[in-house]
Parts: C-alpha cells; structure tokens; sequence
C-alpha cells in the first residue's frame, strides 16, 4: 500500500512507497502524522505539482470497496467491513431494561408515546452504516489532493421485487389490502389450515418462519398459520417441520437511503452496478468489493496493479449494557446483595479490547480477556489465533507481544494474487471470449 504526503501546509501531495517514506522520516524531512492511514508531512518546502487522482467506491450494505487510480495504474484498494449487529444489540438492551423496570419500578406509568423522534430520523442500525461509510469516503478524499469520487450505489424498488406487474394505485394496497389485520390476512392465505398438520378447525395462531430474535419480521411473507397446539409442539421440538423461508429486502432499503444521503453529503459522481460489471469484465477482473472499485474509478487499462490488499473492519470495542440477565456466575455464597461481577473488563495489563498483538507469528486482535492472565485472539477473518498443538483458545500474557492501540477498526494487510497476469490476460463481456487484450 502506499503512504500519503502532505506539504507543509497540510496540504495533500501523492501518495509516495513505503521505502521513500521510510528514508524521508530516517533523513529527518518528515513527520508522521497519521497512522490509519499512514500519513507524513514533508519538512522542506515542495512544488504544487499534481497528477489526476481518481477514486472509486463501491458501496454496500456490510462491504465497502474502495481503489485509488491515476492513468493506468492502480495505488491502493481495500475492502472496509461495517458493523451487522448494532440491531440485535439495542433489542438485547431494550429487552434487559423493560424486565427490570417492570420487575424495580411497577408503579410508573408507561411513557412510550412521549419521545418525538426528529426530523430525518433513521434506525441506529441504519444511521450506523451510512455514517461510516460518508465517513470513510471523505477520510480517503481527504488524504489525497483533489481527488474524482465516483460512488456507486443502488437502486431498488421493493415492491416491484416482489410482484413485477404491480402497477399505479397497487403500491398504496398492501399484501393485507382488505382484511381486518395481517393475522387474518395470514389465516385467509393459507385456507384456515395449519402448515404444520395440514388440518383444519381449532385454535389458530401465526408462526414466524424467521424468529424476531433471527432478524425476522411481522410481514405476511414471514407468517404462516399453525394451530396452537401444532405451534407450542413445533417450539418445544416434539415436531419437526420445514418452512420455506422468504425472502428478504432489508438491504434494499439501506441502498436506497443511502443513495440519498450520499448524493447530499458526498462531492462526487454517481454510477450503479450494470455499467460496472461490464467495466469490471472489459478490464478483465475477478468479482470482489475491491475491483468493483476499480472498474468504478474509470481505469481504462491496468498497467499496476498491486497484490497487497487493504482489509479494514469494524469491531464493537466497548460493552454499555445496563443489565445482565446473569447477576454472578460461579457463586460460592448466596446472592443476598444481588452483586454482580466485573463483566466489562476494559483491559489487562495495560492491553486493550481491539489492540493489535502478535502470537506465535501471526497478527491478531484482542477480542476478551480470561482470569488474571488470559487473552482471547481473533484474526482479521474472526478466526481464534490458538497455541500450537492445543484445543483451548486462550494464549498467555507472556505469548503476546503488543503492537498498537486501536480505535473501533481493525486494519491488515493481505498479499492477494492476481490471475491471469495483466499481460496475459483474455477480454470477457463485450469484446468476447478468447480475444487478447491490449494492455
């Protein structure tokens, strides 16, 4: 990857390789700045010369691809991992609060219909991602003088996914147009018959095919009708059953806010996925977040490419709940004084959650911390970091060798290679199979 340059009035100059920086901080004509990204200064005055500098990014709902290009050459790409579980965290926290302030405070009234939500308000979920990824956006512009932005985004129409001949007043009669409630509607579907014993008669409730707990949702798509008798056996596993599950259009929504935002807080131009599949196929290169960036930047040829790939993902560092379900665990004596046990070790040993170590020659990040002396280690790709020859996940505190603090993102760096090599490269898409290209 390179490095970033600023002149002496902070302003952002090439990137430079890591051996020039490395000689210009030895040399005392630099000075770090910045480590994410790794940014310097130069000491002595320089020219203003520039060279077009164009960015792509590929947006998306969990992913994010970014490549800086300029002329046929390609100077970084990366691939950015945004957080999935800020919703089933907030209902966890929702959860443990309502038990205890029905269990503590019984006599308050309810004051769930005086909070006003503002205007423009968004789901933290949702809020979540689209600031991270504004976020990122401008903190690669900013590290690079006067760059193009081309973002590309998506847009879908939910409805039309799901029945291709809806047309004008269809849009505003839901799937339950007609009916009392989404329960009858389920009920009058499914011919008053239960999916789980095909019978009629009885008692009839709606299963949800996608618990809450899972992601799913109150939609008619997710509801069947099961008796109630059928529905208790079902949850308690005296009966097995397979349900077709449906399909989802979560993410839809994200990219069409999305969209928006970007187009409102972002100075750049705008593309959407069937121009850069066949960008992606004329250059020749394989499906992934980072060469969608490629194809988005606007490269026509590829002189440079680069193996070394930028993973950077994002990692929930700190624990704010206000209740466990589990008062203490492992008591020896009983819970008179409802104690409860440190649960939100920030660190040990002067290591912290998410900081960068090394064990047994292979780079991780802490992800917990066991007894006195304990750490739990996880690779970039969430995978245990163990000691050879053993089972357990935990390693010693005399195993580890710490690198660096961390904010709420991880970084590494992976060597990927690139097949075919550019010059041997054969055109797919539009100039066809088996045709050689120019490069």
């Amino acid at each position: 990857m390179r490095v970033f340059v600023k002149n002496k009035r902070n302003q952002s100059l090439m990137p430079c390789k890591p051996q020039r920086a490395r000689l210009l901080l030895k040399q005392g004509k630099a000075k770090i700045i910045d480590y994410k990204p790794f940014t310097i200064q130069l000491l002595y005055a320089t020219g203003e010369t520039t060279q077009q500098i164009k960015v792509g990014i590929d947006s998306g709902a969990k992913y994010i691809g970014f490549a800086i290009t300029s002329g046929n050459k390609v100077f970084g790409k990366g691939t950015i991992e945004l957080r999935d579980d800020v919703s089933k965290l907030l209902t966890a926290r929702r959860t443990y609060r309502r038990s205890r302030r029905n269990r503590k405070t019984r006599y308050r009234k309810p004051r769930f219909e005086n909070r006003a939500k503002p205007e423009g308000w968004l789901p933290p979920s949702i809020q979540s991602r689209i600031d991270n990824t504004i976020n990122w956006i401008n903190k690669i512009a900013n590290a690079l003088p006067a760059p193009e932005i081309t973002v590309e985004v998506g847009k879908f129409d939910a409805a039309k996914l799901k029945n291709p001949d809806i047309q004008g007043k269809e849009y505003q009669n839901g799937e339950a147009f007609g009916f009392w409630n989404t329960r009858y509607y389920i009920f009058a579907r499914d011919n008053y018959t239960c999916q789980i014993c095909k019978k009629k008669g009885g008692i009839l409730q709606t299963h949800h095919i996608i618990p809450k707990r899972n992601g799913g949702t109150d939609k008619a798509d997710n509801l069947v009708t099961a008796h109630i008798g059928c529905h208790a056996d079902f949850h308690k596993g005296r009966v097995q059953h397979t349900f077709k599950k449906p399909k989802q259009y979560r993410e839809t929504v994200f990219m069409n806010v999305l969209r928006r935002r970007i187009s409102k807080q972002v100075n750049c131009e705008i593309t959407y996925g069937s121009y850069t599949k066949i960008a992606r196929d004329t250059l020749a290169l394989d499906k992934s977040h980072y060469n969608d960036a490629i194809a988005i930047a606007g490269i026509k040829t590829i002189k440079s490419n680069p193996n070394a790939v930028l993973y950077i993902k994002q990692f929930r560092k700190k624990k704010r709940s206000l209740h466990e379900a589990i008062p203490r665990k492992g008591r020896k004596i009983p819970n008179r004084t409802a104690k409860r046990n440190g649960k939100n070790t920030k660190q040990l040993k002067g290591i912290f959650l998410g900081d960068t170590v090394s064990v047994f020659g292979q780079r991780g990040y802490v992800s917990g911390f066991t007894g006195t002396n304990g750490f739990y280690v996880k690779t970039i790709d969430n995978e245990y970091i163990k000691k050879p020859g053993k089972t357990y996940k935990q390693v010693g505190y005399k195993d580890i060798t710490f690198i660096s603090h961390n904010n709420n993102w991880q970084l590494s760096t992976k060597n990927v290679p690139i097949h075919p090599p550019p010059n041997q490269r054969f055109g797919r898409g539009l100039l066809g199979a088996g045709v050689k290209r120019e490069m």
